[in-house]
């Protein structure tokens, strides 16, 4: 029988659910709200709220965003010719810390078949059929150099072998294991110099 009353062992679930939030975290941040003056469970609540019902996926490079197409992707001064695929949004903004100014493409994940995510997961068909449409001259795979990155990387360069001429990865500028976020600007516009051709 647990001592807590079952709204804070809801709470506690739910925290434990988020990446790198254990029991005890979830638990420290669940009091927290309850006795912090600054920090309130009605603001964290409408927040949370509104990243569903207001968010949206650009209809273009699956990058979050307001209206249907991002920023970048309604900017004429990008080069639409250049596709940059990244895991996440947070990669889209590191990568415009750097001198970059093609376009991006955000798959939300990874292939990694024991965390359920298979290609059906991803937005990799999105990618492709953006390239069967013609104009784009490269993509440019920014995976995470791990085993899943790479896969990832093999699977784009398979799927697009015929549709599009140049299909690049980064160089290994980027240890192994790293995650692209926590990069700092130099290494990202090293390794975007140092891409090379897959396969």
């Amino acid at each position: 029988m647990s001592l807590l009353p079952p709204q804070i062992t809801r709470a506690i679930e739910e925290f434990s659910k988020l990446p790198g939030i254990g029991p005890k975290s979830a638990e420290r941040l669940t009091f927290h709200l309850l006795r912090s003056s600054k920090a309130s469970p009605e603001g964290l609540g409408g927040a949370l709220t509104g990243l569903k019902a207001e968010l949206r996926y650009c209809t273009v490079c699956q990058m979050v965003t307001l209206q249907d197409m991002c920023s970048i992707c309604s900017d004429p001064s990008r080069d639409h010719g250049t596709i940059l695929v990244v895991e996440n949004p947070l990669d889209v903004i590191a990568f415009e810390r750097t001198s970059y100014r093609g376009t991006y493409h955000v798959l939300h994940g990874v292939l990694s078949p024991i965390d359920g995510m298979g290609p059906e997961q991803l937005r990799l068909h999105e990618l492709i059929e953006r390239c069967k449409k013609g104009n784009v001259q490269e993509v440019i795979v920014a995976t995470n150099p791990n085993i899943e990155g790479e896969a990832t990387a093999s699977y784009i360069r398979q799927h697009l072998h015929g549709v599009i001429e140049q299909v690049t990865r980064l160089a290994h500028g980027l240890p192994m294991g790293a995650d692209i976020e926590f990069a700092d600007q130099v290494t990202l516009r090293e390794a975007l110099a140092g891409r090379r051709q897959l396969g």
